[in-house]
């Protein structure tokens, strides 16, 4: 546990500053423009409609950049996502970043089930130092919110298919995109169970 939070640790110091310059022109409108193609899936205010697409509103700028560029250069395969980013340049990805980040993000509800719930809020607070799971507020804030300096996303209002399968893209090596290998160390000591209480939970944080 002790090596994983000195990971956390030095991953965030050493991402901070990475594209600072870009962040800092990214220019909002022609973001908008480049969103088009964006929002077939995600929503044209980055509310999706459909739990396989994740809301994009209020992500963390420098995180939804990152996933585009990661996309576009083969990092993270996302097979709908096919063709669509090839030409975007990197001040285009924080362009678009730009956009979808200032937009209000989703407001969910969480099923609130007893022991899903109390066990989802257990492992996002607290974590499980038995499994050797790190508390999921220790990067992404308490309120979910992440950390844009780090290239943490924003967890909360996202919904809980998508996050359950983010986790277990993770946990199996079929998402690798994670600096330092920490969602893969992560999701991969949660249980199915735990992946699903926290995915619930986190989709009625607000």
């Amino acid at each position: 546990m002790r090596k994983l939070l000195a990971s956390l640790a030095i991953t965030m110091g050493a991402v901070g500053t990475v594209h600072a310059d870009l962040q800092a022109d990214a220019d909002a409108a022609a973001g908008r423009e480049k969103a088009q193609v964006c929002a077939a899936c995600h929503g044209q205010e980055g509310i999706s409609s459909a739990p396989t697409f994740p809301h994009l509103a209020g992500q963390q700028m420098s995180y939804i950049a990152k996933q585009i560029m990661d996309i576009r250069d083969g990092n993270r395969v996302v097979a709908q996502m096919a063709g669509l980013v090839d030409n975007y340049s990197d001040q285009d990805a924080w362009d678009a970043a730009a956009y979808y980040s200032a937009k209000e993000p989703n407001v969910g509800q969480a099923v609130d089930e007893g022991e899903l719930l109390a066990r989802g809020e257990e492992l996002f607070r607290a974590g499980d130092i038995a499994k050797g799971i790190p508390a999921c507020s220790a990067c992404h804030t308490p309120t979910g919110q992440g950390i844009g300096s780090a290239v943490y996303p924003a967890l909360s209002g996202q919904f809980t298919q998508y996050t359950i399968a983010t986790l277990k893209d993770f946990a199996a090596g079929d998402r690798a995109n994670d600096p330092g290998r920490i969602m893969r160390d992560i999701a991969s000591k949660m249980s199915d169970d735990d992946m699903a209480a926290v995915a619930n939970y986190l989709h009625g944080l607000n």
